[in-house]
């Protein structure tokens, strides 16, 4: 089953370090999307600080959403992972 979202901003490649870390616009939700072709990318979501909140791994071709605070950042392993922030609709 699909899910239906609303688009809030528009799509970015993640920052590769903590310091071009973004909130993507102070979103609560972010659709993350890894478009590498063949590597799988580790993406970090850490507070305003710097200080990590937690890791995941994003399979290539893969997609995630992610809940966060709106001061909370992220960024990834490499820029092939993009995000955008989103909210889902009823």
């Amino acid at each position: 089953m699909s899910k239906i979202i609303k688009i809030k901003g528009t799509e970015a490649a993640c920052g590769t370090s903590s310091g071009a870390a973004s909130t993507f616009s102070d979103a609560r939700l972010v659709r993350l999307i890894n478009t590498s072709g063949d590597t799988n990318h580790l993406v970090t979501v850490e507070v305003a600080g710097g200080t990590d909140i937690g890791t995941f791994t994003l399979a290539f071709g893969q997609d995630a959403f992610v809940e966060k605070d709106p001061s909370d950042k992220i960024f990834a392993a490499n820029a092939a992972v993009l995000g955008a922030p989103v909210a889902f609709t009823s």
